[in-house]
């Protein structure tokens, strides 16, 4: 059962891998290892959701905690949740853009901030494993709070809309579809939705933004109603991505480019936003044109909302599609995201194609992964062939080689037998495509 247990949360499939049970006993553990006295508790809109979500109140009452239920919503409503309300904690029952079979939990800790293996989720598995702690005699209430109007309030204020827009949405059948018209309203935004109706099956495709297949309707739709925009989020709404006008998928990093010059232009010179290093060099280059500081970070939440803490940055962005903000706890936001893109939209006369064109600049291969049985071996011949050629070798997150014209980055996954490769040329297409070969061909020659 330790395989559910991840370095940022909880997941598995139900009912083989994680059933009611295991929420119950999770439900314990958790107040142990957040020394809580009230935990705020929701869901995402998958099918079990609502027999897991009340298994984990019933361990979280029987250890004497309150439970306060805040009803179906995003991810980051959790979040806000723990910012925002009395409590010593958050837990979204969610397995974000996973498939229907799955289900599981985030843990945030109080003040927003967040909870990963290391601080935290490993002691939840240690008392899970024990059955820890006994249930009390004096069980804790399970109550119910709606905050939605004020989480709602929070994210207006960062809706500056100065003229009318038209955009494609696809929620995916996630949670995000039934809250965000609310959301939305008042706003001269004209919205063609796709998919708003939350079903945890999951029918039409999955859940899962990332990939191409999954925007082909978004695509679609923007082109033949001629919208200025495409916005399609994950399943538990605290990632998106984008389309142009055109139909045109915009990658993460570009996205940030966008973001950063939308909220750069209200901070003082030198404000912090941060990039994790899969990006393109095109992001700090955006950055510091924009007036602000660009800081690399690691990739993975836990280790961004602690730099975006430490630096005091006003925004932080991964290749993925996760965007943080200081505004927002320092959290991820799917809806901040949208309103920053929707807010610089609407200051310019620009199509988004446009306005995007000047930060790709550069030719990356996106994100690659590789089934290796020695994850360590396939680092250190990285470094074994590169330590002498290369302008600069660092190890913030595995190994990255930097050659001034190229680079690339190679890292273990946490939870698979896999290396995830990212590669830029400075240069061109076919440049890029020479040197990914190269460094394949290095992968592939050591995957034992």
């Amino acid at each position: 059962m330790a395989g559910i247990f991840k370095s940022y949360d909880v997941r598995g499939t139900v009912p083989d891998e994680l059933n009611t049970g295991d929420a119950y006993r999770i439900g314990k553990a958790s107040v142990a290892a957040m020394r809580a006295k009230r935990i705020a508790v929701s869901r995402d809109a998958r099918i079990h959701g609502p027999d897991i979500q009340w298994a984990l109140m019933a361990g979280i009452s029987a250890a004497g905690a309150e439970a306060i239920d805040i009803g179906m919503g995003p991810t980051p409503l959790s979040y806000f949740a723990a910012g925002f309300m009395p409590v010593d904690g958050a837990i979204q029952v969610t397995a974000s853009h996973n498939p229907p079979q799955y289900n599981g939990f985030k843990f945030t800790a109080r003040k927003a901030l967040p909870m990963s293996y290391d601080t935290g989720i490993n002691r939840i598995e240690e008392l899970y494993g024990r059955d820890e702690p006994k249930a009390t005699a004096k069980p804790g209430r399970i109550t119910a709070k709606n905050i939605f109007p004020a989480y709602r309030r929070h994210l207006r204020k960062f809706a500056r809309i100065e003229r009318p827009l038209k955009a494609a949405i696809d929620t995916g059948n996630g949670v995000l579809g039934a809250s965000l018209p609310a959301l939305l309203k008042g706003l001269p935004i004209k919205v063609v939705p796709l998919l708003f109706k939350p079903d945890g099956r999951f029918p039409v495709h999955e859940p899962n933004p990332l990939k191409p297949e999954n925007l082909e309707m978004l695509r679609k739709a923007v082109v033949a109603k001629k919208c200025d925009v495409g916005i399609a989020f994950d399943g538990d709404g605290d990632r998106l991505a984008m389309v142009d006008e055109t139909g045109a998928p915009i990658p993460g990093d570009t996205l940030l480019c966008l973001m950063a010059a939308e909220l750069l232009r209200r901070e003082k010179k030198g404000a912090a936003v941060l990039y994790d290093l899969r990006s393109s060099k095109a992001v700090p280059r955006a950055i510091e044109a924009a007036g602000g500081r660009a800081v690399e970070t690691r990739v993975g939440h836990s280790h961004i909302k602690a730099a975006l803490r430490r630096e005091k940055a006003v925004l932080a962005g991964e290749l993925s599609g996760h965007y943080y903000f200081r505004d927002f706890y320092c959290s991820d936001s799917g809806e901040m995201a949208l309103f920053t893109v929707l807010s610089l939209l609407s200051s310019q006369t620009k199509p988004i194609s446009e306005l995007v064109a000047p930060h790709r600049l550069y030719h990356h291969t996106g994100e690659i992964n590789f089934e290796v049985e020695n994850a360590d071996a396939v680092l250190a011949a990285v470094k074994a062939k590169y330590s002498a050629s290369a302008k600069k070798i660092y190890e913030l997150d595995g190994v990255s080689v930097d050659f001034g014209d190229w680079w690339f980055n190679i890292r273990k996954s946490n939870t698979e037998p896999v290396v995830r490769l990212n590669l830029e040329s400075l240069v061109s297409a076919a440049h890029r495509d020479e040197k990914k070969e190269e460094v394949v061909a290095l992968i592939c020659g050591r995957r034992g």
